[in-house]
Order: C-alpha cells, then sequence, then structure tokens
C-alpha cells in the first residue's frame, strides 16, 4: 500500500476558498493543547498534541516526561512523538511549545491499557416497564463540549433502555438519561428525561455547544413534564403521565430546554417548536411521522452559534432556530412546508442533515435531505427526489463548491450527487430498490478528488463518475462493494479509512477491496446494523479522528487513539467550523460521521498552503 509522507502544515481558514466566513468574528471554543499519552505496547507510549490556528507556521514543540524532557531536537514537522517508557508506573508528560504560552500535559495511568483511555462510566439501575417487564441501559451516542472551560472536552453521553423503540412500533419505553463525564471518569450529573420522552434513535436529538460564548457548553434538548434536571429539579408543571395504552405520546405540552453544561442545571425551558398540531399533517394519525425529529448547531449570522430544532421528514417538514444569550431562549425563526409557497420542501427530509456556507455568504445553511433551508429561514431549493437515509458534505479538490452525495428511498433515484448551492444534480444512480446507505472519502490517491459508492453506483466512482472498482452484482439495499456506514481519518497519511461496526480498514486500490487495519477487541458499536461508534472525532491529539465505543458489559468507555506516526502537521479539525458542527449532530437519527469543510486528501500533494508545499 502507498504511504504518503512529507511535512506539511495546514491553514485551515485558508481552505475555506468557497466560504466567506470570518474567521476573526467566528465564535468557537477556545481549546487547549490537547495532550494525550497512549500506550502502544509494553515499552512504547505515544503522545499527541494539538496544533492550533493561533500557533505561528514555525511553532516547534518539545516533549517532558516527569519534567524531563525526552526529545533530542525540537518537533517541528508533526504532534506526534513517540517515547520508549517501559515503566509501568504513572507518568505525567507534558507538552511545551518554543513560542508562545499555551503548553498542555496527561497523565498517563499506572498499567494504562494498550490503545485506548479507558473511562468507567456508572450505568443507570435496572428498570420495570409497563407491564412489568424488566429492562437495563446500553451507553449509546456521545457528543462532546467544553463544560467548565478548560479547553479540554467533556463527554456527554445518551444512555438507551433496551426497551427503546423506533416510531413505527408501539411500546412503552424505559426514559433516557444524560451524562456529563470528564476523561478521567467523573461524573458531573445526570439529567432524566423522564417518561414523557419516548427513547429511541429519532426521538432524542441532544445539541452540546458553547452558545453563549462564555467559554462553557450548554446542552439543549427537547423536554416534557416528569423531566428531572442535573440538579434533580422537576422540569414541567408536573409529573403527568401523557403516554396512551399503547406507549405513545400523542398529546401534551413539549418543551425545549436549555441546561448548564458543567451542572446539568435547567437554565431555561420554552415552549418547544415545531410543535405537533395535528398529527396527521406529518403523514399519519399515530404519532409515528409526527415524532421524527432531528437537530443541528448552525452559524445562521455567520457568528454566532444557533440551535435548529427539526420535526418531520415524510410529509411535513418543519425546522425551528433558537438563539441562547445566556439569559434567554429566543425563537429566531420558523421554517415550515405548509405554509404557501413552501410546498415543494415537504416530504424532502433525511434521518440526519449537514450544515454548512453553501452559497458563499458567510452564513450557515441547512442540508436538510433532498431540500436546503437558507441561513435567514426561507427555502433555497428542493429537488423533489424525497427521503433518503444518509447524506454526505463533500468538496473539490479547490474548494471552490460544495456537493451532496445522498441516497434516496424512492425505488427511482438510486443515488445521487448535487450542486449543495443549486440543487443542480451532478451524478445519478438510479435504481429499482430503496437504497439505505452511502459513503464518501478520497480512498484511492490515483483519481483525484473524493471517491463515492453506494449499493446503487455500480461500484467505486470518482468524483467525475467514473468507474474505479466495479461492483459485479448487486447484493442489496444495505451492501456494497465497501463498507457504507462510517468513515475515519486514522492512520499517518492523507487518505481516508473506512469504520464499520468495530473494524478500520483501508481501500486497496490494487484489489478494489478493503483490507483490515484493526479490529477493536473488547468493545461493541451500536444501533444496530448502523455499527456506528458513540463517537468519532478528532477530539484529543494531532489531527486524526478517536473513536469512542462501549463495552458490551456498559461499565466503560474507551477511547481509542491511533499509534501511527505521520509526517502531517494541521490545525486541529475542531477549529473547521463546517466539521465541529458535524461532530455536535453526530448524535442525530442515523448517525453519519463528521465531516471537514474542506477537501482533504492525496490531492493536497504539490500545492501551497502559508509557505509550505505538500509534497
Amino acid at each position: 500500500m502507498l504511504m504518503l509522507g512529507a511535512a506539511f502544515t495546514m491553514n485551515i481558514a485558508q481552505m475555506h476558498a468557497q466560504s466567506r466566513y470570518d474567521f476573526s468574528k467566528l465564535k468557537m471554543e477556545n481549546l487547549g493543547r490537547g495532550v494525550v499519552a497512549v500506550r502502544e505496547s509494553p515499552d512504547k507510549v505515544n503522545i499527541s498534541w494539538r496544533y492550533l490556528s493561533q500557533d505561528p507556521e514555525s511553532q516547534s514543540f518539545d516533549v517532558y516526561r516527569d519534567g524531563k524532557k525526552i526529545n533530542k531536537s525540537p518537533i517541528t514537522d508533526a504532534t506526534f512523538f513517540t517515547d520508549n517508557y517501559r515503566d509501568s508506573k504513572s507518568a505525567v508528560y507534558a507538552v511545551r511549545p518554543k513560542k508562545g504560552k499555551l503548553s498542555g500535559s496527561y497523565t498517563l495511568p499506572a498499567d494504562a491499557p494498550l490503545g485506548y483511555i479507558d473511562i468507567p462510566l456508572d450505568r443507570p439501575e435496572l428498570g420495570v416497564d409497563f407491564w412489568g417487564k424488566e429492562y437495563f441501559y446500553n451507553a449509546n451516542d456521545a457528543s462532546l463540549g467544553d463544560v467548565d472551560g478548560d479547553g479540554e472536552y467533556e463527554i456527554i453521553l445518551k444512555w438507551d433502555p433496551t426497551n427503546s423503540h423506533d416510531n413505527a412500533h408501539d411500546g412503552f419505553t424505559g426514559p433516557t438519561y444524560l451524562d456529563c463525564y470528564k476523561l478521567d471518569g467523573t461524573k458531573l450529573w445526570r439529567i432524566n428525561l423522564g417518561e414523557n420522552i419516548r427513547s429511541g434513535a429519532h426521538y432524542i436529538q441532544f445539541m452540546v455547544y458553547d452558545l453563549d460564548g462564555d467559554g462553557c457548553a450548554e446542552v439543549v434538548c427537547k423536554t416534557a413534564d416528569g423531566s428531572i434536571d442535573g440538579t434533580n429539579k422537576l422540569i414541567g408543571g408536573h409529573k403527568a403521565d401523557w403516554r396512551n395504552m399503547k406507549g405513545r405520546i400523542i398529546a401534551g405540552p413539549e418543551y425545549l430546554t436549555v441546561f448548564n453544561g458543567k451542572t446539568g442545571e435547567a437554565m431555561s425551558t420554552v415552549d418547544y417548536q415545531p410543535a405537533r398540531g395535528e398529527l396527521k399533517d406529518w403523514g399519519d394519525s399515530y404519532a409515528n411521522r409526527s415524532e421524527r425529529y432531528l437537530g443541528a448547531i448552525a452559524y445562521l449570522d455567520g457568528v454566532h452559534p444557533s440551535v435548529i430544532m427539526c420535526r418531520g421528514y415524510y410529509a411535513k417538514t418543519a425546522l425551528a432556530a433558537y438563539d441562547w444569550d445566556g439569559k434567554e431562549l429566543k425563537l429566531r425563526w420558523i421554517f415550515d412546508s405548509t405554509t404557501p409557497g413552501n410546498e415543494a420542501y415537504g416530504g424532502q427530509g433525511n434521518h440526519n442533515l449537514r450544515i454548512a456556507d453553501v452559497d458563499g455568504d458567510g452564513c450557515d445553511e441547512i442540508i436538510y435531505g433532498q431540500m436546503t433551508v437558507d441561513h435567514d429561514g426561507t427555502g433555497l431549493y428542493s429537488t423533489g427526489m424525497y427521503h433518503g437515509d444518509a447524506i454526505h458534505l463533500l468538496s473539490d479538490i479547490n474548494n471552490e463548491k460544495y456537493y451532496v452525495w445522498g441516497c434516496h428511498e424512492n425505488k427511482k433515484d438510486g443515488t445521487s450527487l448535487r450542486d449543495a448551492a443549486t440543487g443542480e444534480v451532478i451524478l445519478r444512480y438510479p435504481s429499482n430498490k430503496d437504497i439505505g446507505r452511502c459513503m464518501a472519502g478520497d480512498i484511492d490517491p490515483n483519481h483525484e478528488g473524493v471517491e463515492v459508492w453506494s449499493p446503487s453506483s455500480g461500484g467505486l466512482r470518482s468524483f467525475k463518475g467514473e468507474i474505479i472498482a466495479p461492483q459485479k452484482e448487486f447484493l442489496s439495499e444495505m451492501k456494497s462493494i465497501l463498507p457504507v456506514n462510517f468513515c475515519v481519518l486514522w492512520d499517518g497519511d492523507l487518505l481516508t479509512e473506512l469504520l464499520d461496526h468495530t473494524t478500520i480498514s483501508k481501500y486497496n486500490w490494487e484489489t478494489g477491496r478493503a483490507d483490515e487495519l484493526i479490529k477493536f477487541e473488547g468493545v461493541v458499536s451500536n444501533n444496530g446494523t448502523k455499527g456506528n461508534p458513540c463517537l468519532q472525532a478528532d477530539m484529543l491529539g494531532d489531527w486524526r479522528e478517536e473513536i469512542i465505543f462501549r463495552t458490551p458489559d456498559n461499565q466503560s468507555l474507551r477511547i481509542y487513539v491511533t499509534d501511527y506516526p505521520t509526517d502531517y502537521r494541521f490545525h486541529t479539525f475542531m477549529e473547521d467550523p463546517a466539521y465541529r458542527v458535524s461532530v455536535a449532530n453526530q448524535n442525530v437519527a442515523y448517525n453519519q460521521p463528521a465531516e471537514p469543510g474542506f477537501y482533504f486528501g492525496p490531492d493536497l500533494k504539490g500545492r501551497k498552503f502559508r509557505g509550505t508545499i505538500v509534497k
């Protein structure tokens, strides 16, 4: 397999040629150094840290173990270092820049496990449902936020009861819990969403972000009578039970609550928009389609982050944008497909969404399946290709345009690539089947730009639509020539790796198949066939991504950190607004991987950024 080498430094802001984001005004996190140390073997420890936009291009670093410098010469080409450390005792690793003052440290525990950070969990107790049947809890989707303002992330984890239900099914569910953990396992709080928030992938979309710019992240989600915040205070008028005899919730008040990220305290609760209204408007009369929710973070004014709460995508579709200023949760706008003039936007939603400044005006748009809503709450366009399960945000290698690669359930359009700003279809691979998955990433250096594939694409295709590796037969709507669930930046080159359940594989362009790189043992993936981790994101260390899985007994989370060396140095992807909000939105419905708002891949070679040529 070809490995792409050579030192390189990249400025994320310069990659946004297609956007007019004002990075000097954009309100984002004040990240720390993100130092992490993980054992690769009994005699090797890998240390990794963030290269930040505030660092000069010439920045070099030194690494210390227990106060003693361990690198012979300043580290300039990467933010990754391997220490030959055989002692099983704990050690404190520190990283210090040659210029500036932002240092960071990490304590490697005694007898640390190989390859990952272990975070012990406080699993909720067994529950008993309406009919007397026991259920227990699985650690499910997770998100990130710096809740205490120290420049490093905490993990917000959703606990999913084993009797959770898809909207299509009747049945009572246990309540969903949200926990907040520091990386040492300290639990800061637990929120109980209560009996009037049904448990399942489509009901609970929790957004974690610093919305008011105070340096500490908030948590925002739908609540109801009987929800209990992290300080054990009741939300709503009383502990009413609004469930009907089928376990569904078709009546009662609905709320939207913003919680203090550090304490879990409910700081403000308002009536939830988009409101339930008439059930039949959403596509049925039994609270299946009316209870399909999505959520997102978006920079609607190009400066401040807003919360987007969404409802419906099979028939009526509605989105509501909110702003939090530290005191009030204010409604910015509502988009409703039943408003006269918006009829073309009905039924176009997905099980997930993407956020980006697709039209270059400096403000984010909401890519809501086969439709896109402009930053001001007006419709930008609708393709009319109706609902699908997955969409991906792509950029051409010159970062001049965004594109959307999506699959369709209409048993006609199959999979398509469109211009994200106009909706113009560039490529389409029709199918008379329901295409449930698709994926994109630069996995082959022999073809320009990103590659795309799905069960209907006929195999792996280039960004121009050329067949690279043909698929000899149509396997099913859920299978393709390559995995289609998730992807991840894992090894040391500029190519994207494939993540499916608990296995990372790499595309082999000589055989046209994926070769296994690593299979994570002792952990499990989430959400059935979706096979996603709790989270995939550049949460620690250098620009590569970490992966969070749960153990089968739900007693721990494991944060896996790559042990591949690299000669590349990039600003942390979390400083890219499109990538950062895609991490915040990852837990929404059918989880999709975090994706950058710029082209990333081997075609960076030969291009100049900040005076450096990628070789």
